[in-house]
């Protein structure tokens, strides 16, 4: 427990990162604990959140009788209730405080983890009871805006790149940890009789025991154990703003602009991640030899994820414009690219489909790196939280990219369609950033920090306007 190693302060009344001096003898120990904290709940909330787009995959197999559009939508509610939620988490943290949020946004991801597992048990369950325990699971995906919104506030803007990006860049592992793990934990008894009874596993002429719900079950220790870091090892800053005051963001153009390249950067992983298993599924399951969904569904998120903290490092020094344009551009190829590999005609065509689909998720993580970045250096430091915090609603895209792939599938046999429409979006995209953010003479230039930052101190007398 190394975390813990340094001793919570019982009540902070002064925080100022941006001073070289408080920085060093009072803000970073706690900064880098909170970080350390806080990145191992996000990367559990991310598993939560995508656990149903890998357990979805078996339900028919148990017994389940969905549709193609039904297991779509399951894949697709977490998304949904996620992204909504987190527009309520990017206020939280400057409303009530880093520890209170984090603490009861991670103990909340036992209701989607222990719901699962209950629900899977029995192929008679009804399909809203699955579709609302799906959405249940967006608990996980909420957090991501509050815990996000929470770092920004304890690092120096120099820093807030490779320290976001370090973050959301391990939490983003969680997907890939939630799409490599089930498929091990689902085949074993890990709970004896505690967990529930083994399940017939069909698929033609095989058969096999199975343990669906420890695709739920598997989070609750690690979830308790969070929950437990989080109480005594986390701190409230001094840090308060009224929800209301917060509302200045949406009068920013420029809040909605980083909100359409998050979308494209974030919204893309997420819906990827999301769609990817069922994507392998529908393409290649009735091919010979096909290729098994989670054996290689993994592999997006974890590229994805590696790729966020380098393009943040890399962003703190050339400037996150910059690299927002390399991965828009990634984003363009990937996604006409990934058209000429939807027609497989045998398993063997499925290796072009992944490695562009590696490309989509690289290029995806990349901007969600720079992003990120970016918006320190757009806002000052009273709206940059808030804006995190509220642009992380691009995850709509793990609901908007299943129900479209779902759809192009149901109505045309291909994805194609869907992957025309999001090549038109990244393309849009590009063309924002390099207006706004890359070319000569633009608006807010990113650039990295030169010279000394402005401090701004937060007292007593300071919180109206942290």
């Amino acid at each position: 427990m190394a975390v813990l190693t340094v001793p919570r302060p019982k009540k902070l009344t002064r925080w100022e990162p941006e001073d070289p001096h408080f920085w060093e003898n009072t803000a970073r120990p706690i900064s880098y604990r909170t970080l350390a904290i806080t990145t191992f709940a996000l990367t559990l909330s991310f598993a939560t959140w995508f656990m149903w787009s890998a357990a979805v995959v078996h339900l028919n197999n148990v017994g389940f009788k969905l549709s193609v559009t039904e297991s779509f939508w399951l894949a697709a509610m977490p998304g949904l209730s996620g992204a909504t939620l987190r527009f309520i988490h990017s206020f939280l943290i400057l409303r009530f405080g880093t520890r209170t949020v984090v603490t009861l946004g991670t103990v909340s991801m036992l209701i989607p983890a222990v719901g699962l597992g209950m629900a899977v048990q029995n192929p008679a369950t009804p399909y809203w009871v699955l579709l609302v325990l799906a959405a249940c699971a967006g608990l996980g995906g909420g957090n991501f805006a509050s815990y996000m919104s929470s770092t920004s506030l304890y690092f120096p803007r120099s820093r807030q790149g490779v320290a976001l990006g370090i973050q959301a860049g391990i939490g983003n592992f969680g997907v890939s940890l939630v799409q490599f793990a089930i498929p091990i934990v689902i085949t074993m008894s890990m709970f004896s009789g505690l967990g529930g009874e083994a399940q017939s596993w069909t698929s033609g002429a095989v058969n096999k025991s199975m343990w669906l719900q420890n695709a739920g079950y598997v989070w609750i220790v690690p979830v308790l154990l969070s929950t437990v870091l989080c109480y005594f090892g986390l701190v409230n800053l001094p840090i308060r703003r009224p929800i209301k005051q917060q509302f200045v963001i949406f009068r920013r153009k420029h809040t909605w602009v980083m909100l359409l390249l998050y979308i494209m950067t974030f919204g893309s992983f997420s819906g990827f991640s999301a769609a990817f298993p069922l994507l392998i599924k529908e393409l290649f399951g009735q091919l010979p030899n096909a290729p098994q969904p989670l054996t290689y569904a993994f592999l997006g998120p974890l590229i994805g994820s590696l790729s966020r903290p380098l393009a943040g490092w890399i962003s703190d020094r050339v400037g996150g414009g910059l690299v927002t344009l390399v991965s828009s551009v990634g984003l363009c190829l990937g996604a006409i690219g990934v058209t000429f590999a939807t027609a497989p005609q045998s398993a063997a065509d499925f290796a072009p489909f992944l490695i562009w689909m590696l490309i989509l998720f690289c290029a995806s993580g990349i901007g969600n790196g720079s992003t990120f970045q970016q918006i320190p250096f757009i806002f000052p430091p009273a709206e940059a939280g808030p804006v995190l915090g509220f642009t992380s609603i691009a995850a709509y895209g793990s609901f908007v990219f299943p129900i479209v792939f779902g759809w192009a599938l149901s109505t045309y046999g291909s994805p194609n369609i869907a992957f025309y429409a999001f090549f038109g979006f990244f393309a849009v995209c590009t063309l924002l950033n390099w207006w706004y953010y890359t070319r000569q003479g633009c608006e807010k230039p990113c650039k990295p920090v030169s010279g000394k930052v402005i401090s701004m101190p937060v007292g007593k007398d300071q919180t109206a306007r942290a």
